[in-house]
């Protein structure tokens, strides 16, 4: 039962009885008075109780969660999932036999799959939820190759005086790339384009 609706003399008592009946706190359902109630004559003659409707929140993380199970499902793939929850950040790592499928070249279908699952945890929440999906370590193995790539476009500009430009990426992996050059003495770093092609260029200072 997520959602019911309730009635008492108040709206208060009302939304009491309703979240006794659900076992939930008012931080975990959504509240929609229907009737505010009424006292009537004398406090007898013509009273109407409040009236509320109570509906339980689905829970951002574990929404995700069945939405990745459900893809998993449809694709006929056996992937286990582990939900590693801090707050505003959460970390769903996959495995499987077949884990390999969901990476996809240099992570195309891992960053697809990310980026639907922020979708989903965020229509759920007031709280911007910040999702990271990982298989097989890929998201560390991936800031490694991004760390040389930097490193080595970087000497090359400072060498030519030419800038560069890099492959489209998504935000997260643009972002690695400009942390990494942010304090480099004779290169700079700047995003270009339009998703899904923006990308980053290095120009000499």
């Amino acid at each position: 039962m997520n959602i019911i609706t309730a009635k008492g003399q108040t709206v208060e008592e009302a939304v009491q009885s309703a979240l006794s009946q659900l076992q939930k706190s008012k931080a975990e359902v959504e509240i929609r008075v229907v009737e505010e109630g009424k006292k009537g004559f004398l406090g007898l003659i013509g009273n109407r109780p409040a009236i509320v409707e109570v509906m339980v929140r689905k829970n951002p993380v574990q929404e995700v969660e069945l939405y990745l199970k459900s893809i998993f499902k449809e694709m006929q793939v056996d992937i286990k999932v582990e939900t590693i929850d801090k707050g505003r950040d959460v970390t769903y790592l996959l495995s499987g036999e077949k884990v390999a499928l969901l990476i996809g070249k240099r992570g195309g279908t891992l960053n697809s799959l990310q980026y639907l699952a922020q979708l989903v945890a965020n229509k759920y929440t007031k709280h911007y939820i910040n999702v990271v999906i990982d298989a097989e370590n890929y998201r560390e193995k991936r800031k490694g190759t991004l760390e040389i790539l930097a490193q080595k476009l970087s000497r090359q500009v400072s060498r030519t005086k030419e800038p560069i430009s890099l492959e489209p990426m998504p935000s997260f992996e643009r972002k690695i790339i400009h942390q990494i050059l942010s304090g480099h003495p004779s290169v700079t770093t700047t995003s270009a384009g339009a998703e899904p092609h923006r990308h980053v260029v290095i120009s000499p200072k």
